[in-house]
């Protein structure tokens, strides 16, 4: 060969190499470059993500081409990541067979079944910053006609009521805007602004919306998670995401009488995290007086369970009696005791709130442990009455100690690692310095 090709030759190898070089660095740029991907022949049949359902709409090469897909893809399946993708599954596996069946039902993507992932971790009972409550994290403002909250219940934290209500709203957004990535942006920030966006930018694509920064911050980041986490599990056993703990069979009974979950567990046998985990609505395990509500229970012991309830002469709910001294009212003993006037005036037939007789005895459901009413004694003070299963505020502290990850601390408050990190000010992938304390959320 001649100078000139050997010289030929070295120039187009250095260019590659320059060139291979320009692409790490984009790589490395990923998280801020939430750009649309250019479409090719060649990059959907090399795509670095094969497919495991070719048939998804979310699962698509160009999905999951997408430069802030693959970042989360590779934060998943890191070490912590596949951690807290276990951990979560363990939160979801008594709800997820549900969800897949409805969503199977109405012959909606599989995947919408992950979103309680990105959602609430699949804790039932979790409370964002902004007041969004259950697996799929509706507000007070979103909640659909029929959905009861009041102080004994909430059914936003009802898996069966809340996952229909999820549903639905996704099925009103994929209609109103014709693809599955804007339906999903839509119900991190509300169809009304995602539809005024699209008119107003003549384009109904979710990528180019992202590259031109229309959407929040978090919502361009939403879909990309949702993707990835779907991903991941569609391909579980490459990831070593392995986790799936044997689906619990449960039936519905109506009590068609107040009942403590605790005391129809231990009078029945039946595991009393399990009831309380099936009926998360019941803010105080108590079922409500409605004779049409519908208590979930495990199907082995729903027989016994249907036995003593119909059984009146048991009695299911606890009670705390008090004795009426002077400048006592209900109003003060509802606040104390946590429970509506309505309440202790039904479980008090005849009793007038207006002229409550010295030396009388009124029994008051016991809602949760309360101290005795002291009147305007020291300690006396009104209870807040937080369910013992809901994670409050970051209001707490840890001391981190050897060993400790953003990741493991995730999983240990049941919290999205994500939200913990942006809670103290940090990446998530930061490394902790012992000793250094951190704002975490009380789970009471």
């Amino acid at each position: 060969m001649g100078t000139g090709g050997k010289w030929f030759i070295r120039k187009l190898c250095a260019l590659l190499l320059m060139s291979a070089a320009i692409g790490l660095q984009a790589e490395d740029n990923v998280p801020n470059r939430p750009l649309r991907t250019i479409r090719s022949e060649s990059s959907l049949t090399t795509n670095h993500y094969p497919l495991s359902v070719s048939s998804s709409p979310l699962l698509s090469p160009e999905n999951l081409d997408q430069p802030l897909t693959r970042h989360y893809i590779e934060r998943y399946t890191s070490p912590a990541g596949v951690m807290w993708l276990n951990s979560v599954i363990g939160n979801g596996s008594l709800y997820l067979p549900y969800i897949r069946e409805e969503i199977a039902r109405r012959n909606l993507p599989p995947e919408l079944a992950y979103l309680p992932f990105i959602e609430s971790g699949y804790i039932g009972t979790a409370r964002s910053r902004s007041g969004a409550v259950g697996l799929w994290q509706f507000m007070m403002n979103s909640i659909p006609p029929g959905m009861k909250v009041n102080d004994t219940i909430d059914e936003r934290r009802d898996f069966r009521k809340s996952t229909i209500a999820a549903l639905n709203k996704l099925e009103e957004n994929y209609r109103a805007l014709g693809n599955w990535p804007l339906a999903l942006a839509a119900y991190n920030t509300g169809l009304g602004g995602v539809n005024r966006i699209v008119q107003r930018v003549k384009t109904s694509d979710y990528w180019l919306l992202c590259g031109r920064k229309e959407l929040k911050t978090e919502t361009i980041h939403y879909v990309p998670k949702l993707i990835a986490v779907s991903y991941i599990l569609s391909n579980s056993r490459r990831y070593g995401v392995d986790y799936w703990p044997e689906a619990v069979q449960w039936t519905i009974i109506k009590p068609a009488r107040q009942a403590s979950l605790d005391l129809l567990a231990s009078q029945t046998g039946t595991d009393r995290n399990l009831l309380h985990r099936l009926n998360q609505e019941l803010l105080h395990g108590i079922t409500p007086s409605d004779k049409d509500y519908e208590l979930k229970v495990p199907l082995v012991h729903a027989q016994m369970l249907r036995g003593i309830l119909e059984r009146e002469d048991t009695k299911l709910l606890l009670y705390y009696r008090y004795q009426v001294k002077y400048g006592d009212t209900l109003s003060t003993l509802s606040r104390h005791y946590g429970v509506s006037l309505d309440l202790i005036e039904q479980h008090n037939p005849g009793i007038l709130a207006r002229y409550l007789r010295i030396g009388e005895i009124i029994v008051i459901p016991a809602y949760r442990e309360t101290a005795p009413y002291t009147g305007n004694a020291a300690g006396s003070a009104p209870s807040t009455g937080t369910p013992r299963t809901a994670v409050s505020s970051f209001t707490g502290t840890h001391q981190v100690v050897r060993g400790d990850t953003l990741w493991s601390l995730a999983v240990h408050y049941r919290v999205d690692p994500q939200i913990l990190a942006a809670q103290n000010n940090m990446e998530l992938n930061e490394i902790l310095s012992i000793g250094k304390i951190l704002k975490v959320p009380i789970i009471e």
